[in-house]
C-alpha cells in the first residue's frame, strides 16, 4: 500500500514539474482561482503568507487565469494596511503590482468588524462581502468553478 502511494505521489510530482515548464504566455486552459488570505500581520509567518498570496495571485493572472483575492479573518488587517496610502509597508509594492493586473479583491464584512478595520475599509470604498452568515460565500465561487487556495 505504501509503495503504491509513493509511486503515485512521485508520478504526480513529475507531472506537475513537466506541466510547470514554459513561458508566461497565456494558457489556453485558463482556470479560475480564489486565493484566500487568512493570516494576520502579527508574525513573520503571517507576512510570508501575505507575500505568497500576492505572488500566487499575480502569477496566475499573468498566465491568463481568472483570479480573486479574499481577505478573510485576520487577513482583513492586511487589506486595511495596504489600502492606506499614508502607510509604508514592506509588501505594498507587491500588492500594487497585483492590483495593476486587475485582480479583484473581496473583503469579509464580518471579519473586518471582528478585527476592528471595517470603518476604515468602508471609508476607502473597498468591497465588503457578506454572502453567507456575514462572511464571503465559498460555495458561490466553488459553484462557478473556482479552485480555492487558502493561506
Amino acid at each position: 500500500m505504501k509503495r503504491s502511494f509513493w509511486l503515485c505521489a512521485m508520478a504526480g510530482i513529475a507531472l506537475l514539474s513537466f506541466a510547470g515548464t514554459g513561458s508566461c504566455a497565456q494558457n489556453s486552459n485558463s482556470g479560475k482561482y480564489l486565493v484566500i488570505l487568512q493570516a494576520g500581520k502579527e508574525s513573520h509567518e503571517g507576512m510570508a503568507r501575505a507575500v505568497h498570496a500576492f505572488l500566487y495571485a499575480r502569477e496566475l493572472k499573468e498566465h491568463g487565469h481568472e483570479v480573486r483575492l479574499v481577505f478573510d479573518g485576520a487577513g482583513t488587517e492586511w487589506a486595511e494596511e495596504l489600502s492606506n496610502p499614508a502607510l509604508e509597508s514592506k509588501i505594498k509594492p507587491m500588492y500594487d503590482e497585483f492590483k495593476k493586473l486587475g485582480v479583484e479583491e473581496v473583503i469579509c464584512d464580518f471579519c473586518a468588524g471582528a478585527f476592528g478595520v471595517k470603518e476604515k475599509l468602508q471609508g476607502r470604498r473597498l468591497p465588503l462581502t457578506a454572502g453567507y452568515e456575514g462572511h464571503p460565500s465559498i460555495a458561490q465561487w466553488a459553484d462557478q468553478g473556482y479552485q480555492i487556495v487558502i493561506l
